[in-house]
């Protein structure tokens, strides 16, 4: 009995213990960030000031006053706005008619959507630069930044949703079609109230994943639709990254989602464990 009670106890101190060491080997790289966001260029690179510095706001001035910040986040947030409201709007019904009106090519379908994140973004990045800016004249828009954020990111949405949706009894739509309830009606007054929490952490993951794409938005833009990724992949220079500036911007850039994040955890825990519990 005693072997057990001390097996017991043991187990409540590793297990912590474990927890700590994991979530510290994790968010480790994002404190070095901000703590070397204090530091100027030169402290950044001094081995002699690793932990011990001067700590300054430099960086952050710079980027306000110099950087023009605000206009980038602005496009980061017009861009990822739209493009998750526009990724619902089309992967919500996508989602219903696989889950509840499906085809002997559903599971296909399906299976085709998510091998297309399989291509590798390089083999097409030469015709989408020439075609949007030779023939459609959309390089460097909001237009074309949201386009792609959406066809990237559609193929997850509408899994995930086709996954929440499922759960949903099937009788429940029955029902409505029985009580003469259009398609628009069950979508809208059954599916979307019983579904809002898988719904939510759909448009919270998609609102991320558009946050942080930068392969696109870099090399999709310049001026005009640059985004937070543009920002930070300009404190690059032919002399070398300037770090303490680079940890400023990449602070700057992540602080939103992860207090979207931190606020939102109770909706995104219950939209990934939508149906997990019968």
């Amino acid at each position: 009995m005693a072997a057990v009670t001390d097996r017991s106890k043991l187990g409540h101190l590793i297990w912590p213990a474990l927890a700590w060491a994991v979530a510290i080997v994790f968010f480790f790289p994002i404190f070095w960030m901000v703590f070397t966001s204090f530091k100027t260029d030169a402290d950044a690179v001094k081995p002699e000031h690793l932990l011990f510095f001067t700590p300054t706001l430099e960086n952050y001035v710079n980027m306000a006053q110099n950087y023009d910040y605000w206009r980038f986040a602005t496009n980061s947030v017009i861009t990822s706005v739209f493009a998750t409201l526009i990724s619902l709007i089309v992967g919500i019904p996508a989602a219903y008619a696989m889950a509840f009106d499906p085809s002997a090519k559903t599971k296909d379908i399906l299976v085709w959507m998510l091998s297309t994140k399989m291509l590798p973004a390089a083999a097409v990045l030469y015709p989408m630069t020439f075609l949007t800016k030779n023939f459609l004249g959309i390089y460097d828009t909001h237009f074309l930044v949201i386009l792609v954020l959406c066809l990237i990111n559609l193929p997850i949405v509408i899994w995930m949703l086709f996954t929440y949706f499922k759960e949903i009894p099937k009788e429940i739509i029955e029902a409505g079609k029985m009580d003469g309830v259009t398609t628009w009606g069950e979508i809208k007054d059954i599916l979307i109230p019983l579904a809002w929490g898988g719904i939510a952490s759909t448009a919270l993951l998609t609102f991320i994943f558009c946050w942080n794409e930068a392969y696109w938005t870099v090399r999709l833009t310049t001026i005009d639709a640059a985004t937070l990724s543009k920002l930070i992949e300009g404190n690059r220079a032919p002399e070398g990254l300037f770090f303490g500036r680079l940890s400023a911007v990449s602070t700057a850039a992540v602080a939103p989602i992860i207090v979207l994040g931190w606020f939102c955890q109770k909706q995104l825990v219950q939209g990934l464990t939508f149906g997990a519990v019968k």
